[in-house]
Protein backbone atom coordinates (compact mmCIF):
# COMPACT_ATOMS: atom_id res chain seq x y z
CA UNK A 1 0.00 0.00 0.00
CA UNK A 2 1.16 3.50 -0.44
CA UNK A 3 3.20 4.76 2.35
CA UNK A 4 1.73 8.08 2.67
CA UNK A 5 -1.77 6.57 3.06
CA UNK A 6 -1.69 5.81 6.60
CA UNK A 7 -1.56 8.71 8.21
CA UNK A 8 -4.43 9.51 6.26
CA UNK A 9 -6.12 6.77 7.25
CA UNK A 10 -5.42 7.83 11.16
CA UNK A 11 -6.69 11.64 10.51
CA UNK A 12 -9.50 9.80 9.21
CA UNK A 13 -10.68 8.27 12.40
CA UNK A 14 -9.01 11.20 14.32
CA UNK A 15 -12.40 13.16 12.44
CA UNK A 16 -14.70 9.95 13.88
CA UNK A 17 -13.66 10.65 17.43
CA UNK A 18 -13.60 14.52 17.48
CA UNK A 19 -17.82 14.50 17.42
CA UNK A 20 -18.31 11.55 19.33
CA UNK A 21 -18.18 13.42 22.72
CA UNK A 22 -19.46 16.89 21.79
CA UNK A 23 -22.77 16.89 22.73
CA UNK A 24 -22.71 15.23 25.33
CA UNK A 25 -19.78 17.98 27.02
CA UNK A 26 -22.48 20.72 25.59
CA UNK A 27 -25.47 19.31 26.71
CA UNK A 28 -25.54 21.49 30.04
CA UNK A 29 -25.30 24.45 28.34
CA UNK A 30 -27.34 23.66 25.15
CA UNK A 31 -30.58 22.12 26.88
CA UNK A 32 -31.13 25.04 28.58
CA UNK A 33 -31.15 27.39 25.95
CA UNK A 34 -32.95 24.94 23.26
CA UNK A 35 -35.67 24.43 25.80
CA UNK A 36 -35.10 20.78 26.32
CA UNK A 37 -35.44 18.36 29.18
CA UNK A 38 -31.79 17.19 30.29
CA UNK A 39 -32.89 13.43 29.30
CA UNK A 40 -33.48 14.66 25.73
CA UNK A 41 -30.37 14.08 24.57
CA UNK A 42 -30.57 9.79 24.94
CA UNK A 43 -33.45 10.52 21.94
CA UNK A 44 -30.35 12.56 20.12
CA UNK A 45 -28.09 9.77 20.95
CA UNK A 46 -30.67 7.00 19.67
CA UNK A 47 -31.05 8.79 16.37
CA UNK A 48 -27.33 9.23 16.00
CA UNK A 49 -27.12 5.48 17.11
CA UNK A 50 -29.79 3.69 14.56
CA UNK A 51 -28.54 5.60 11.62
CA UNK A 52 -24.95 4.08 12.31
CA UNK A 53 -26.30 0.81 12.76
CA UNK A 54 -28.11 1.40 9.31
CA UNK A 55 -25.03 3.06 7.50
CA UNK A 56 -22.91 0.03 9.23
CA UNK A 57 -24.82 -2.54 7.17
CA UNK A 58 -25.07 -0.70 4.03
CA UNK A 59 -21.54 -0.27 4.44
CA UNK A 60 -20.48 -3.14 1.82
CA UNK A 61 -23.01 -2.16 -0.58
CA UNK A 62 -21.96 1.63 -0.44
CA UNK A 63 -18.09 0.32 -0.51
CA UNK A 64 -18.62 -1.93 -3.83
CA UNK A 65 -19.68 0.78 -5.41
CA UNK A 66 -18.06 3.37 -4.77
CA UNK A 67 -14.78 2.57 -2.98
CA UNK A 68 -13.18 2.89 0.41
CA UNK A 69 -11.29 6.11 -0.48
CA UNK A 70 -14.55 8.06 -1.47
CA UNK A 71 -16.83 6.48 1.00
CA UNK A 72 -14.58 8.04 3.33
CA UNK A 73 -14.47 11.66 2.00
CA UNK A 74 -18.40 11.49 1.89
CA UNK A 75 -18.56 10.64 5.06
CA UNK A 76 -16.49 13.24 6.89
CA UNK A 77 -18.52 15.81 4.70
CA UNK A 78 -21.84 14.60 6.13
CA UNK A 79 -20.65 14.50 9.63
CA UNK A 80 -18.95 18.00 8.75
CA UNK A 81 -21.98 19.26 7.40
CA UNK A 82 -24.08 18.23 10.54
CA UNK A 83 -21.87 19.55 13.03
CA UNK A 84 -22.30 22.74 11.48
CA UNK A 85 -26.28 22.57 11.36
CA UNK A 86 -25.85 21.82 14.99
CA UNK A 87 -24.22 25.12 15.45
CA UNK A 88 -27.56 27.07 13.77
CA UNK A 89 -30.02 25.06 15.41
CA UNK A 90 -32.54 26.97 17.71
CA UNK A 91 -34.99 24.18 18.41
CA UNK A 92 -34.25 20.36 19.65
CA UNK A 93 -36.41 18.77 16.80
CA UNK A 94 -33.77 20.28 14.58
CA UNK A 95 -30.99 18.85 16.38
CA UNK A 96 -33.04 15.52 15.65
CA UNK A 97 -32.87 16.10 11.78
CA UNK A 98 -29.64 17.12 11.81
CA UNK A 99 -28.94 14.05 13.95
CA UNK A 100 -29.85 11.44 10.80
CA UNK A 101 -26.88 12.91 8.33
CA UNK A 102 -24.12 12.89 11.05
CA UNK A 103 -25.53 8.94 12.50
CA UNK A 104 -24.93 7.92 8.62
CA UNK A 105 -21.53 9.56 7.77
CA UNK A 106 -20.29 8.20 10.87
CA UNK A 107 -21.46 4.53 10.66
CA UNK A 108 -20.33 4.36 6.88
CA UNK A 109 -16.85 5.96 7.45
CA UNK A 110 -16.38 3.26 10.73
CA UNK A 111 -17.60 0.35 8.95
CA UNK A 112 -15.05 0.55 5.93
CA UNK A 113 -11.68 2.26 7.51
CA UNK A 114 -11.98 -0.94 9.57
CA UNK A 115 -12.17 -3.44 7.30
CA UNK A 116 -9.10 -1.36 4.88
CA UNK A 117 -7.13 -1.51 7.75
CA UNK A 118 -7.93 -5.20 8.77
CA UNK A 119 -7.08 -6.66 5.54
CA UNK A 120 -4.01 -4.45 4.35
CA UNK A 121 -2.12 -3.21 7.32
CA UNK A 122 -0.62 -5.22 10.26
CA UNK A 123 -1.92 -5.84 13.76
CA UNK A 124 -0.55 -2.83 14.92
CA UNK A 125 -2.06 -0.24 12.95
CA UNK A 126 -5.79 -1.64 13.96
CA UNK A 127 -4.74 -0.60 17.35
CA UNK A 128 -2.97 2.47 16.80
CA UNK A 129 -6.49 3.55 14.36
CA UNK A 130 -8.53 3.46 17.27
CA UNK A 131 -5.92 5.02 19.59
CA UNK A 132 -6.71 7.95 16.99
CA UNK A 133 -10.56 7.81 17.67
CA UNK A 134 -9.14 8.11 21.46
CA UNK A 135 -7.16 11.55 20.11
CA UNK A 136 -10.36 13.08 18.40
CA UNK A 137 -12.59 11.97 20.82
CA UNK A 138 -10.41 13.57 23.80
CA UNK A 139 -9.83 16.38 21.80
CA UNK A 140 -13.75 17.21 20.77
CA UNK A 141 -15.00 18.32 24.33
CA UNK A 142 -11.73 20.73 24.87
CA UNK A 143 -12.43 22.56 21.97
CA UNK A 144 -16.15 22.78 22.93
CA UNK A 145 -14.85 23.73 26.45
CA UNK A 146 -13.20 26.19 25.16
CA UNK A 147 -15.39 27.58 22.76
CA UNK A 148 -18.76 27.58 25.63
CA UNK A 149 -15.80 29.71 28.06
CA UNK A 150 -15.33 32.33 25.47
CA UNK A 151 -18.51 32.24 23.37
CA UNK A 152 -21.39 29.62 22.92
CA UNK A 153 -21.57 26.03 22.42
CA UNK A 154 -22.73 26.97 18.74
CA UNK A 155 -19.61 28.70 18.32
CA UNK A 156 -18.09 25.30 19.36
CA UNK A 157 -20.21 22.86 16.73
CA UNK A 158 -19.25 25.24 13.95
CA UNK A 159 -15.10 24.93 15.43
CA UNK A 160 -15.73 21.18 15.09
CA UNK A 161 -17.29 21.60 11.54
CA UNK A 162 -14.41 23.81 10.22
CA UNK A 163 -11.77 21.10 11.78
CA UNK A 164 -14.10 18.02 10.18
CA UNK A 165 -14.28 20.87 6.66
CA UNK A 166 -10.25 20.49 6.65
CA UNK A 167 -10.00 17.08 7.34
CA UNK A 168 -12.56 16.31 4.45
CA UNK A 169 -10.05 18.40 2.21
CA UNK A 170 -7.03 16.34 3.51
CA UNK A 171 -8.75 13.13 2.38
CA UNK A 172 -10.06 14.24 -0.82
CA UNK A 173 -6.23 15.36 -1.90
CA UNK A 174 -5.39 11.81 -1.04
CA UNK A 175 -7.87 9.86 -3.04
CA UNK A 176 -5.49 8.81 -5.67
CA UNK A 177 -3.52 7.07 -3.27
CA UNK A 178 -6.63 5.04 -2.24
CA UNK A 179 -5.47 2.21 -4.59
CA UNK A 180 -6.73 -1.02 -3.07
CA UNK A 181 -5.22 -4.67 -3.42
CA UNK A 182 -5.89 -7.09 -6.19
CA UNK A 183 -7.75 -9.93 -4.84
CA UNK A 184 -9.86 -12.72 -5.83
CA UNK A 185 -13.29 -12.91 -6.09
CA UNK A 186 -16.12 -15.30 -3.63
CA UNK A 187 -15.43 -18.49 -4.29
CA UNK A 188 -11.84 -18.40 -5.38
CA UNK A 189 -8.94 -19.84 -4.40
CA UNK A 190 -6.68 -17.02 -3.60
CA UNK A 191 -7.93 -16.24 0.11
CA UNK A 192 -7.08 -16.41 3.44
CA UNK A 193 -10.34 -18.23 3.91
CA UNK A 194 -13.12 -19.47 1.24
CA UNK A 195 -12.40 -17.15 -0.85
CA UNK A 196 -10.84 -13.48 -0.79
CA UNK A 197 -12.48 -10.18 -1.89
CA UNK A 198 -11.36 -7.41 0.25
CA UNK A 199 -13.79 -5.08 2.00
CA UNK A 200 -13.74 -2.64 -1.03
CA UNK A 201 -11.56 -4.40 -2.92
CA UNK A 202 -12.44 -6.23 -6.11
CA UNK A 203 -11.21 -8.62 -8.61
CA UNK A 204 -10.29 -5.72 -10.93
CA UNK A 205 -7.68 -3.42 -10.19
CA UNK A 206 -8.89 0.05 -8.37
CA UNK A 207 -9.34 3.25 -9.45
CA UNK A 208 -6.98 6.26 -8.30
CA UNK A 209 -9.96 7.23 -6.16
CA UNK A 210 -10.30 3.48 -4.36
CA UNK A 211 -13.12 3.08 -7.00
CA UNK A 212 -13.68 -0.79 -7.54
CA UNK A 213 -13.67 -1.37 -11.25
CA UNK A 214 -16.20 -4.27 -11.08
CA UNK A 215 -18.38 -6.03 -9.39
CA UNK A 216 -18.01 -9.08 -7.05
CA UNK A 217 -20.87 -11.76 -5.58
CA UNK A 218 -20.86 -11.06 -1.67
CA UNK A 219 -22.18 -13.98 0.73
CA UNK A 220 -25.66 -12.57 2.62
CA UNK A 221 -26.07 -11.55 5.60
CA UNK A 222 -28.26 -15.16 6.37
CA UNK A 223 -25.37 -16.96 4.63
CA UNK A 224 -22.57 -15.60 7.32
CA UNK A 225 -24.52 -16.22 10.28
CA UNK A 226 -24.34 -19.88 9.11
CA UNK A 227 -20.63 -19.78 9.01
CA UNK A 228 -19.75 -21.17 11.76
CA UNK A 229 -18.02 -18.44 14.86
CA UNK A 230 -19.88 -15.80 13.45
CA UNK A 231 -22.23 -15.69 15.61
CA UNK A 232 -19.96 -16.29 18.65
CA UNK A 233 -17.47 -12.80 17.08
CA UNK A 234 -21.16 -10.78 17.25
CA UNK A 235 -21.77 -11.86 20.78
CA UNK A 236 -18.24 -10.98 21.70
CA UNK A 237 -18.46 -7.92 20.25
CA UNK A 238 -21.90 -7.12 21.39
CA UNK A 239 -20.61 -7.69 25.43
CA UNK A 240 -17.48 -5.25 24.86
CA UNK A 241 -19.71 -2.44 23.56
CA UNK A 242 -21.57 -2.57 26.05
CA UNK A 243 -19.33 -2.95 28.76
CA UNK A 244 -17.18 -0.14 27.06
CA UNK A 245 -20.07 2.11 27.06
CA UNK A 246 -22.24 1.07 30.38
CA UNK A 247 -17.99 1.73 31.94
CA UNK A 248 -17.59 5.07 30.61
CA UNK A 249 -21.12 6.40 30.89
CA UNK A 250 -21.36 5.53 34.75
CA UNK A 251 -18.02 5.50 35.77
CA UNK A 252 -18.39 8.91 37.42
CA UNK A 253 -22.06 8.41 38.83
CA UNK A 254 -20.43 5.39 40.51
CA UNK A 255 -17.43 7.44 42.03
CA UNK A 256 -20.33 9.64 43.12
CA UNK A 257 -23.54 8.29 44.38
CA UNK A 258 -22.08 4.47 45.51
CA UNK A 259 -18.52 5.81 46.62
CA UNK A 260 -19.22 8.87 48.14
CA UNK A 261 -16.37 10.89 45.58
CA UNK A 262 -17.38 14.72 45.26
CA UNK A 263 -19.20 15.36 42.33
CA UNK A 264 -15.86 17.18 40.53
CA UNK A 265 -13.72 14.74 41.56
CA UNK A 266 -15.99 12.16 40.42
CA UNK A 267 -15.91 13.70 37.20
CA UNK A 268 -12.52 13.83 36.26
CA UNK A 269 -11.81 10.18 37.19
CA UNK A 270 -14.51 9.09 35.11
CA UNK A 271 -12.63 10.36 32.53
CA UNK A 272 -9.44 8.40 33.69
CA UNK A 273 -11.16 5.27 31.54
CA UNK A 274 -10.98 6.98 28.59
CA UNK A 275 -7.35 7.85 29.18
CA UNK A 276 -6.64 4.40 29.65
CA UNK A 277 -7.93 3.41 26.40
CA UNK A 278 -6.16 5.74 24.45
CA UNK A 279 -3.38 4.93 26.34
CA UNK A 280 -3.58 1.35 26.02
CA UNK A 281 -4.30 1.06 22.52
CA UNK A 282 -0.96 3.36 21.81
CA UNK A 283 0.84 0.44 23.79
CA UNK A 284 -1.01 -2.08 22.58
CA UNK A 285 -0.02 -1.17 18.87
CA UNK A 286 3.76 -2.65 19.84
CA UNK A 287 2.51 -5.76 21.57
CA UNK A 288 0.92 -6.58 19.30
CA UNK A 289 3.68 -6.92 17.43
CA UNK A 290 4.25 -9.70 18.80
CA UNK A 291 1.32 -11.25 20.30
CA UNK A 292 -1.44 -12.74 18.68
CA UNK A 293 -4.97 -11.10 18.08
CA UNK A 294 -6.80 -13.71 20.57
CA UNK A 295 -3.99 -13.23 23.19
CA UNK A 296 -4.60 -9.59 22.62
CA UNK A 297 -8.15 -9.88 23.64
CA UNK A 298 -7.62 -12.55 26.57
CA UNK A 299 -4.98 -10.13 27.42
CA UNK A 300 -7.24 -7.14 27.61
CA UNK A 301 -9.76 -9.85 29.55
CA UNK A 302 -7.53 -10.20 32.12
CA UNK A 303 -6.92 -6.37 32.59
CA UNK A 304 -10.82 -5.81 32.87
CA UNK A 305 -10.90 -8.85 35.45
CA UNK A 306 -8.61 -6.92 37.47
CA UNK A 307 -10.19 -3.72 37.11
CA UNK A 308 -13.85 -4.92 37.95
CA UNK A 309 -12.03 -6.28 41.13
CA UNK A 310 -10.44 -3.03 42.18
CA UNK A 311 -13.55 -1.29 41.44
CA UNK A 312 -15.76 -3.42 43.66
CA UNK A 313 -13.55 -4.17 46.71
CA UNK A 314 -14.64 -1.25 49.03
CA UNK A 315 -11.17 -0.18 50.05
CA UNK A 316 -9.04 2.72 49.45
CA UNK A 317 -10.26 5.54 46.73
CA UNK A 318 -6.88 4.91 44.71
CA UNK A 319 -7.88 1.13 44.53
CA UNK A 320 -11.07 2.83 42.75
CA UNK A 321 -8.76 4.82 40.90
CA UNK A 322 -6.35 2.63 39.51
CA UNK A 323 -9.55 0.21 38.62
CA UNK A 324 -11.03 2.41 36.68
CA UNK A 325 -7.56 3.24 34.33
CA UNK A 326 -7.48 -0.60 34.34
CA UNK A 327 -10.97 -0.93 32.78
CA UNK A 328 -9.70 1.83 30.22
CA UNK A 329 -6.54 -0.46 29.33
CA UNK A 330 -7.79 -3.88 28.96
CA UNK A 331 -10.99 -2.09 26.65
CA UNK A 332 -7.60 -1.40 24.84
CA UNK A 333 -6.98 -4.06 22.83
CA UNK A 334 -10.41 -6.14 22.32
CA UNK A 335 -11.75 -4.13 20.11
CA UNK A 336 -9.12 -3.86 17.35
CA UNK A 337 -7.95 -7.38 17.84
CA UNK A 338 -11.43 -8.39 16.70
CA UNK A 339 -12.09 -6.27 13.61
CA UNK A 340 -8.09 -7.02 12.95
CA UNK A 341 -8.75 -10.67 13.50
CA UNK A 342 -11.93 -11.00 11.07
CA UNK A 343 -10.28 -11.43 7.65
CA UNK A 344 -7.75 -13.98 8.82
CA UNK A 345 -10.68 -15.96 10.63
CA UNK A 346 -13.31 -15.44 7.68
CA UNK A 347 -11.82 -15.12 4.54
CA UNK A 348 -11.24 -11.44 2.96
CA UNK A 349 -13.97 -12.03 0.42
CA UNK A 350 -16.37 -11.31 3.76
CA UNK A 351 -14.46 -9.16 5.58
CA UNK A 352 -16.86 -6.04 4.64
CA UNK A 353 -20.02 -7.53 5.43
CA UNK A 354 -19.18 -9.21 8.60
CA UNK A 355 -17.16 -5.75 9.91
CA UNK A 356 -20.24 -3.44 9.02
CA UNK A 357 -22.39 -6.51 10.91
CA UNK A 358 -20.12 -6.31 13.91
CA UNK A 359 -20.20 -2.74 13.93
CA UNK A 360 -24.07 -2.76 13.65
CA UNK A 361 -23.80 -5.28 16.57
CA UNK A 362 -21.45 -2.96 18.27
CA UNK A 363 -23.74 -0.28 18.41
CA UNK A 364 -27.14 -1.85 19.53
CA UNK A 365 -24.88 -3.41 22.26
CA UNK A 366 -24.09 0.50 23.01
CA UNK A 367 -27.43 1.66 22.78
CA UNK A 368 -29.18 -1.17 24.96
CA UNK A 369 -26.69 -1.74 27.35
CA UNK A 370 -25.78 0.96 29.26
CA UNK A 371 -29.60 2.39 29.54
CA UNK A 372 -30.34 -1.14 30.64
CA UNK A 373 -27.65 -0.12 33.95
CA UNK A 374 -29.76 2.74 34.31
CA UNK A 375 -32.74 1.26 34.65
CA UNK A 376 -31.56 -1.03 37.37
CA UNK A 377 -29.57 1.98 39.01
CA UNK A 378 -32.47 3.24 39.73
CA UNK A 379 -34.34 0.55 40.98
CA UNK A 380 -31.55 -1.54 42.92
CA UNK A 381 -29.01 0.90 43.07
CA UNK A 382 -26.06 1.69 41.00
CA UNK A 383 -23.48 0.60 43.45
CA UNK A 384 -24.29 -2.75 41.31
CA UNK A 385 -21.89 -1.09 38.54
CA UNK A 386 -19.41 -3.31 39.00
CA UNK A 387 -21.27 -6.55 39.19
CA UNK A 388 -22.97 -5.16 36.00
CA UNK A 389 -19.81 -5.46 34.00
CA UNK A 390 -18.14 -8.55 35.51
CA UNK A 391 -21.74 -10.43 34.27
CA UNK A 392 -21.15 -8.96 30.35
CA UNK A 393 -17.26 -9.93 30.56
CA UNK A 394 -17.91 -13.27 31.75
CA UNK A 395 -20.43 -13.65 28.66
CA UNK A 396 -17.81 -11.94 26.33
CA UNK A 397 -15.06 -14.21 27.56
CA UNK A 398 -17.54 -17.22 26.51
CA UNK A 399 -17.91 -15.93 23.45
CA UNK A 400 -14.47 -15.42 22.53
CA UNK A 401 -13.36 -19.02 23.94
CA UNK A 402 -16.34 -20.49 22.06
CA UNK A 403 -14.58 -18.66 19.08
CA UNK A 404 -11.21 -19.49 19.61
CA UNK A 405 -12.17 -23.56 19.72
CA UNK A 406 -14.21 -23.33 16.06
CA UNK A 407 -10.83 -21.69 14.86
CA UNK A 408 -8.92 -24.50 16.59
CA UNK A 409 -11.33 -26.95 14.85
CA UNK A 410 -10.82 -25.21 11.75
CA UNK A 411 -6.97 -25.68 11.79
CA UNK A 412 -7.03 -29.24 12.65
CA UNK A 413 -9.54 -30.29 9.86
Amino acid sequence: MPAGLLPIIYLAFVSLGLPDSAIGSAWPTMAPELGAGVSWVGALTMIISAGTIASSLMSVRVVDRFGTGRVTVASVALTAAALVGFSLADAFWQLCLIAIPYGLGAGAVDAALNAYVAIHYESQHMSWLHCMWGVGASGGPMIMAACIQGGSWSIGFLALGAVQVLICVVLTLSLPLWRERKLPAAGSDGGRGSGAVDGGAHTGCASPSGRPSDEVSRPSRRELLRIDGVVAVLVCFFCYCALESTCGNWAATYCNLARGIDAATAASWGSLFYIGITVGRALSGFLSIKVSDHNMIRLGQVLIAVGVACVLLPAAPTLLLAGLVLLGLGCAPIYPSIIHATPARFGDEVALELTGMQMAVAYVGSLAMSPLFGVLAQYIGVALYPVYLAAILLVMVAAAEKLNAVMRRRANG
